[in-house]
């Protein structure tokens, strides 16, 4: 089942350590079968408050991979580049299967 990293950026300090974390990041994805689907773009909070500077979604083929990639050492020798200058939640979260509806939720 697909899984997701989900970034809610607050704030984002642009330099040269940022710069250096996005021309790095793909590479740790790639062995992972990561691949961004949402990474800034258009957006508006229509319920509730969001995150200031935006949205990052990255998928996975599954959970096992997301976490794999998460606590990678190539992943995490960049990651003091983002954490340096970035403030933001971030989660690994399942997806659904394939024709998943709201109501099967109450099915469990």
């Amino acid at each position: 089942m697909t899984a997701y990293a989900l970034a809610q950026v607050h704030s984002v300090e642009f330099g040269p350590d940022i710069v250096e974390y996005l021309e790095r990041i793909d590479a740790t994805l790639d062995p992972f079968g990561g691949r961004f689907i949402v990474h800034g773009g258009k957006s508006e909070t229509v319920e509730g408050s969001w995150g200031q500077s935006g949205t990052i979604v990255i998928e996975f083929p599954d959970y096992a991979q997301a976490r794999a990639w998460w606590d990678s050492p190539a992943y995490r020798e960049i990651l003091p580049l983002r954490t340096r200058h970035m403030v933001a939640d971030i989660v690994l979260i399942e997806g659904v299967p394939s024709g998943y509806r709201g109501a099967d939720s109450l099915k469990h």
